[in-house]
């Protein structure tokens, strides 16, 4: 690994996906402790649409609309997962058909309002910069689950 990939920072596409109560779905990878959106970083031959396809395919056994997807912001924190690193995100409001459960290198969902409870561990894209922009712009969410 070269002193660039490094310091480059970590470019994923992520989905916000609400349920008819308004809450965010996040997950929680296997080895880690804290919650984030679903979704993840591109092959080389997809776009967004089909790198967050895949992703919530793999991650939670469903599938995304793809006329629900739109795009909301690209945003930036540090990675939740690798100290000294930062996370470039693509995001966007996504709805989803089928009900999401834990696969792939998933260890844990979770349904959460968009002022969660101090004790559940946020990634800071999501406690930072997702959470904040949802709470000012409700209407660009989707709600989740056809």
């Amino acid at each position: 690994m070269s002193a660039s990939d490094v310091t480059a920072p970590i470019r994923i596409v992520a989905a916000a996906v609400r349920d008819e109560r308004g809450r965010l779905l996040l997950v929680r990878k296997q080895g880690t402790q804290a919650f984030m959106q679903p979704g993840g970083k591109r092959e080389p031959h997809e776009d967004d649409a089909a790198t967050l396809a895949r992703e919530i395919r793999e991650e939670l056994g469903c599938t995304v609309r793809p006329d629900s997807l739109r795009f909301l912001e690209t945003m930036t924190a540090p990675a939740a997962n690798e100290p000294g690193r930062t996370v470039e995100a693509a995001l966007y409001a996504a709805a989803l058909e089928g009900v999401p459960s834990v696969s792939a290198e998933i260890a844990e969902l979770r349904w959460i309002d968009l002022d969660p409870p101090p004790n559940i561990p946020l990634a800071p894209l999501t406690r930072d910069r997702v959470i904040p922009l949802l709470r000012a712009d409700k209407t660009t969410v989707i709600p989740g689950r056809a």
